[in-house]
């Protein structure tokens, strides 16, 4: 069984007419899994409506885990600073503003939002650790794989998959946790929060950093001090195509997850490095997500009882989006 855990709420978080990090992201993810009959969820947006330019999806039915519950402090700052989590607060109070260097506006909702997002993710943990259901994805938003410890940055505010990482370390007593990443981008955040950590494995696939934001993720980046080598980082090229990730699953990704073995599996799920995504350019298609999930899955049931935590990260075309989601989920069953 796999769980899925959201809210409406976070559509409530206001980036500004033309900000690609937009409330209409989680309204389509939201149409999609309703159209898919994957959950019968209620429509609190009868007003949006797309082609999702996909059939309904045979698949078992998902489970629901949510709404979420908010974040606590304390759990926030297990990964970032008191500094980080005050300026977020602060901005956030004085009625919105934006965060970094101008690429992550906030409004008024938005930290309680983003505690969301986090505490959705905690839940999925929850769910899996509990035997609730084998697998859980958090559709989320903001994101939050480039929020690092003492800075929110490309349109997130609170690491949420890294702050389940260490929910389930510190919580659960999990001993070793993995985390992929697929979204487009690297994810600076997470692997700033473990670099030096050797109990998390963090592997990322994304577009070559010469050519994308953040600028990081590099081949030769594999971590500092006790935790090197426990950070992956597989660049490719613009123009990369589904048959270029799927082997880097098959030659580089799932060998270095057997030799790792943890005992739960974390996925950073973004969709924007679909072909139609306008922010980078890798050129997947749909069916390339199912089968990268289908691979980590089949990793998570022979190794570590099929425990899988996702949570939503990027994907910028709603279409695109839409359908990615439904094919991970899919092939989470």
């Amino acid at each position: 069984m796999t769980g899925f855990c959201s809210t409406p709420a976070f559509a409530e978080h206001t980036t500004g007419p033309h900000h690609p990090e937009r409330p209409d992201r989680i309204r389509a993810v939201w149409q999609a899994v309703r159209d898919a009959g994957l959950l019968d969820l209620p429509d609190p947006w009868p007003e949006f409506r797309i082609d999702l330019g996909s059939k309904r999806q045979e698949a078992a039915k998902l489970v629901w885990l949510g709404p979420p519950e908010p974040a606590s402090d304390e759990a926030i700052l297990t990964v970032h600073t008191a500094q980080h989590l005050a300026k977020v607060q602060r901005v956030c109070a004085a009625g919105g503003g934006v965060l970094d260097s101008g690429d992550t506006p906030v409004g008024a909702n938005s930290c309680d939002v983003a505690r969301l997002g986090v505490g959705a993710v905690l839940r999925c943990c929850d769910a899996v650790m509990a035997g609730e259901v084998r697998r859980a994805f958090a559709a989320v938003r903001p994101p939050g794989h480039h929020a690092e410890p003492d800075r929110p940055m490309g349109f997130c505010m609170f690491s949420n998959v890294a702050i389940g990482a260490r929910h389930l370390r510190r919580r659960h007593g999990v001993g070793r946790v993995a985390v992929v990443d697929f979204d487009v981008h690297h994810g600076n955040g997470t692997q700033a929060a473990f670099e030096d950590d050797p109990s998390v494995l963090f592997i990322s696939l994304h577009q070559d950093p010469r050519t994308l934001y953040p600028g990081s993720g590099h081949a030769w980046e594999k971590g500092t001090g006790a935790g090197e080598g426990f950070t992956v980082n597989i660049p490719f090229r613009p123009g990369a195509d589904d048959d270029d990730y799927l082997q880097a699953m098959e030659a580089q990704v799932i060998p270095r997850l057997e030799q790792f073995a943890p005992e739960v599996l974390m996925v950073s799920a973004g969709f924007d490095a679909h072909a139609d995504d306008p922010l980078a350019k890798i050129e997947l298609t749909d069916e390339a997500f199912e089968r990268m999930t289908r691979s980590l899955v089949q990793f998570a049931d022979a190794r570590c009882g099929g425990r899988v935590v996702s949570a939503l990260e990027g994907g910028y075309n709603l279409r695109a989006l839409g359908r990615g989601v439904v094919r991970h989920l899919v092939a989470m069953e």
